[in-house]
C-alpha cells in the first residue's frame, strides 16, 4: 500500500503563492506519474500538473507560466509551487501517483482558498 500526504494548503490573498507538497510512504517504487488534480466548488475534478518518471511535464492553461511542479525523489515528495494566485484558484488540491503497472493512489487533499 501507498499512502499519499498532501500540505501547505491554506488561506492566501490574490497574487499570492503557495508551495503544495505530496509526500508518499509505504510501497513506493516504480512511480511512472505524480500529478496535481483540484476540484472547485460545482466543478469536475481537473488536472493541474503532473510530471513523469522520465521527468516529462504538463500543465493546464490555466495555470500554465504560474506552477511549477517538482519533485524530490530522496524524499518521496512531489511540489506544486503556485504564483500569482487568483480567486478561480480556490480548490481542494489532490495529488495522484501511478506506480507500475497500473496502481492508482489519491491523497486526501488540501484546500487552498485565495481571497481578499
Amino acid at each position: 500500500q501507498v499512502q499519499l500526504v498532501e500540505s501547505g494548503g491554506g488561506l492566501v490573498q490574490p497574487g499570492g503563492s503557495l508551495r503544495l507538497s505530496c509526500a508518499a510512504s509505504g510501497r513506493i517504487f516504480n512511480i511512472t506519474f505524480m500529478g496535481w488534480y483540484r476540484r472547485a466548488p460545482g466543478k469536475e475534478r481537473e488536472l493541474v500538473a503532473s510530471i513523469t518518471s522520465g521527468g516529462s511535464t504538463n500543465y493546464a492553461d490555466s495555470v500554465k507560466g504560474r506552477s511549477t511542479i517538482s519533485r524530490d525523489n530522496a524524499k518521496n515528495t512531489v511540489y506544486l509551487q503556485m504564483n500569482s494566485l487568483k480567486p478561480e484558484d480556490t480548490a481542494v488540491y489532490y495529488c495522484r501517483h501511478i506506480l507500475y503497472p497500473n496502481y492508482i493512489y489519491w491523497g486526501q487533499g488540501t484546500q487552498v482558498t485565495v481571497s481578499s
